[in-house]
């Protein structure tokens, strides 16, 4: 299958389409996903009227009605983080990540969390959730750039390519880019590839380690 996206230079593919039809042609070392929490029917309380959270009513958002079943085949003996974790039927784990939003509003948890495979102690990350609008939200469920680079720099130097396989808006693809990583995403919405497509032609960012 032909990517939508590709740098050869940096390593980066973008692809179009289900997942479940696209990874059986990948090779890829590691996974780093936010999938659909399927909270659709749980998240009510009327109609939300922010911009990126268009179509969502009390039935909530589309994409987020049904939670994928499927997380745990994607994993195998990789190493891998899935933000949401704790929807999945996924193995117990002693190596969760925490991101603490730090800014009590305007969000409907005051911090999200991710499963590993990860033999390590727990870890958190403070950073207001505010602070996206700096990064130009682009999806209802974005992820801070700085707080994925944090996640991948917990993968082992030998996986060298990372999966995203419900990519969004592509912020896993920016921050492997930015540390010099290669990175593969699939996404079923033409219109978050395609701003993930613009988010990866951009030069590397400039961070503090």
């Amino acid at each position: 299958m032909k990517p939508y996206y590709e740098d050869t230079k940096a390593g980066i593919q973008i692809y179009l389409g289900d997942c479940r039809e696209i990874l059986p042609t990948l090779v890829f070392d590691a996974v780093v996903t936010d999938p659909p929490y399927g909270l659709g029917e749980i998240m009510q309380g009327g109609e939300v009227k922010w911009p990126l959270w268009e179509g969502r009513s009390q039935a909530g958002l589309p994409w987020d009605r049904t939670a994928p079943d499927y997380i745990a085949n994607m994993i195998c003996d990789r190493p891998a983080i899935v933000w949401g974790g704790q929807y999945f039927a996924l193995p117990p784990s002693r190596g969760w990540l925490v991101w603490d939003k730090i800014v009590r509003q305007f969000s409907s948890g005051h911090c999200e969390l991710a499963w590993t495979n990860l033999d390590q102690p727990v870890r958190a990350f403070n950073w207001s959730h505010g602070a996206l609008a700096s990064e130009g939200k682009e999806h209802p469920t974005q992820k801070p750039v700085a707080l994925m680079r944090w996640c991948i720099e917990f993968l082992p130097p030998d996986a060298r390519t990372i999966l995203d396989p419900f990519m969004g808006s592509g912020t896993t693809l920016r921050a492997a880019k930015d540390l010099g990583r290669k990175a593969i995403g699939i996404e079923i919405e033409e219109r978050y590839a395609e701003i993930a497509a613009k988010r990866m032609s951009q030069e590397v960012l400039q961070f503090q380690p």
